[in-house]
């Protein structure tokens, strides 16, 4: 009996299993959670479906679109601007090569008129700016439209409503129109372009950096950039359109021999067309005028040339620079000398 008891003890000691631990509570545990996973992955993957992707894919496309057009109209402007495409590989297609080629009608107007060919470049640019600025607003708009559709607002009133907004803005955005409008008329009369020097009044001088429908950027010699409204522009002074003169004005004492004066010029004028560097900026010869202005001490003499757009402010400097040594040479301009100045002398005591 007591041998019975020693070993039944360690099976009265020995734990129950817990219900919760076995393998197929475990399992269950494992699959409700995968389960609640796939269905949190579903229903987010249902909800992104949706209007999340819709407007995701409206914007990368949008995006694309108006990289796309801005390129193209980069490509465009720029072959126009230059006047030749990109020239292609020994063996190419032969139709690509004669697609690419310079056209003889611009061979022909460049060689009868070599001013063309630039103005023609200022031109393209100014016309690739606008259109690029162009591209945005339109391509933005229509992106703005298609997300608000996708958001479930009726973009139908506001589309319908386009034209009594924009009788509104008529009255109420003036001066907005009428810096459109001028904007339009600038481009299409070429009053001016981008790398043009112009004054454009009011302190707004400069070199043309872009021309948009709205505002001109003007950047001014000191580095200040102006914004001009196209439709405050009450004149536009174009210094670099076509052809520019050259003008040097030179002053000479009242008492110099005119004719010595003259011929003094007519050396400098004569030095500078011959200059290697200076005489391709030339459109003409330089000349001299006679005495254009007398004061009591002074009477003034002008050197002038026709120049190409843009030259004349480096023939001008140079034209005065040899006219002050020619001058010099002549004796007309009597060179400083070095003097010592007089040292007072103090009165003792």
């Amino acid at each position: 009996m007591i041998s019975t008891l020693r070993t039944a003890a360690p099976a009265a000691v020995t734990p129950a299993p817990d219900p919760s631990q076995s393998p197929q509570n475990t399992e269950s545990a494992v699959e409700d959670t995968l389960k609640a996973a796939a269905d949190a992955g579903e229903s987010f993957w249902q909800w992104f479906t949706g209007w999340p992707l819709h407007i995701l894919i409206i914007l990368v496309v949008g995006l694309l679109i108006l990289a796309l057009l801005r390129r193209v109209i980069g490509h465009v402007t720029e072959r126009i601007a230059t006047g030749s495409g990109t020239p292609t590989a020994e063996g190419g297609p032969a139709w690509r090569r004669y697609l690419q080629r310079t056209p003889f009608v611009e061979d022909a107007i460049a060689m009868a008129n070599p001013l063309a060919s630039q103005r023609r470049a200022q031109r393209a640019r100014t016309v690739g700016s606008v259109l690029r600025s162009t591209a945005n607003i339109v391509v933005g708009t229509i992106i703005a439209l298609m997300i608000l559709a996708e958001l479930q607002v009726n973009v139908g009133p506001l589309v319908a409503s386009a034209g009594v907004v924009g009788i509104a803005l008529g009255f109420g955005a003036q001066a907005l129109v009428k810096d459109f409008i001028s904007g339009i008329f600038l481009l299409v009369e070429d009053q001016f372009g981008v790398g043009d020097v112009v004054d454009l009044g009011s302190g707004a001088t400069g070199t043309v950096e872009e021309v948009q429908l709205r505002v001109t950027q003007v950047r001014a010699f000191d580095g200040t950039l102006w914004y001009v409204r196209n439709g405050e522009i009450l004149r536009a002074g174009n210094m670099t359109q076509q052809w520019s003169r050259a003008v040097a004005e030179v002053r000479v004492p009242l008492d110099a021999d005119v004719d010595t004066v003259r011929v003094a010029l007519g050396r400098a004028a004569d030095d500078v067309q011959a200059d290697p560097e200076l005489s391709p900026l030339l459109l003409e010869a330089p000349s001299v005028r006679g005495v254009d202005a007398v004061n009591d001490i002074t009477m003034s003499f002008t050197l002038h040339a026709q120049t190409r757009p843009g030259d004349q402010w480096e023939v001008s400097r140079e034209l005065r620079r040899r006219a002050q040594a020619e001058l010099r040479g002549a004796g007309v301009l009597v060179p400083p000398t070095d003097v010592e100045p007089a040292v007072l002398e103090q009165p003792e005591g």
